[in-house]
C-alpha cells in the first residue's frame, strides 16, 4: 500500500461505476470500500463534503444500497448493508460504531448450519438460506457515539443523540437522547 492510499489522495476514479461521490468528499483510505459488492446503480451515494476517516468500512452486499448525506462524517465506523442504509445530512458516526441492516445469518440453528456449509470456502453460496434485512434510516443532524450498534429496521430521528456503547434495537424519535443496551430514552442531553 502506498502512502497516497492512506491520506485520501488516491485516485477516486478507480471506484466502481455505481459509486456516486459528491463534491469535496474525502475517503482517507481506499480499503474502506474493499467489501463494496453492490450491483445496484447507484450502490453507494456520498453527498457533498462527506468525510470517511481511517478504519471505516462500508460493506455492501450485491442487492444493497448505501446513501450518506452531505456533510456527514464517519470515523472508524462499520456499515454492513444487505438492503439499504440511509444516513442523513451532517450526521456524525463515531469510532467503532456498527450499523447493520441484517444479521447476515439465520437465527434458526438448522438453517444456520446450512448457511455455514454454503458459505464455507468449498460451499455453494446459491444454497444459502434467505437472510432477513430491514432498512435503516438515520435522520439529519443525528450523532452516534463511540461503539454504538444500530440494528436492522431502526429509524433514528433528526437531531437524535445515541450515547457511547448504546445498542439501538427500536426507533429513536427526533431530538431524543438514548443510552444503554438496549438503548432507552434518557433525560441527559448529550453535547452537540
Amino acid at each position: 500500500m502506498n502512502a497516497d492510499e492512506l491520506t485520501g489522495t488516491w485516485d477516486y476514479g478507480t471506484l466502481p461505476a455505481n459509486v456516486r461521490i459528491g463534491r469535496g468528499c474525502f475517503i482517507e483510505r481506499k480499503q474502506s470500500l474493499e467489501r463494496f459488492r453492490s450491483v445496484r446503480d447507484p450502490g453507494l451515494v456520498l453527498g457533498d463534503g462527506v468525510r470517511i476517516f481511517m478504519w471505516s468500512g462500508i460493506s455492501v452486499e450485491p442487492d444493497g444500497v448505501v446513501e450518506i448525506g452531505a456533510g456527514s462524517t464517519l470515523v472508524g465506523a462499520v456499515l454492513m448493508c444487505a438492503e439499504r442504509i440511509t444516513i442523513g445530512k451532517r450526521v456524525i458516526v463515531s469510532y467503532n460504531s456498527t450499523i447493520a441492516d441484517c444479521d447476515f445469518h439465520p437465527h434458526d440453528p438448522d438453517l444456520r448450519r446450512l448457511d455455514s456449509i454454503a458459505a464455507a470456502p468449498d460451499g455453494d453460496l446459491r444454497q444459502r438460506p434467505p437472510l432477513v434485512a430491514r432498512p435503516i434510516v438515520i435522520g439529519d443532524d443525528a450523532w452516534l457515539g463511540i461503539g454504538t450498534i444500530i440494528l436492522k429496521g431502526v429509524h433514528i430521528g433528526r437531531g437524535a443523540r445515541v450515547a457511547a456503547g448504546a445498542v439501538v434495537t427500536a426507533d429513536v424519535p427526533d431530538g431524543a437522547t438514548v443510552a444503554g443496551n438496549p438503548a432507552r430514552p434518557t433525560e441527559e442531553r448529550l453535547p452537540r
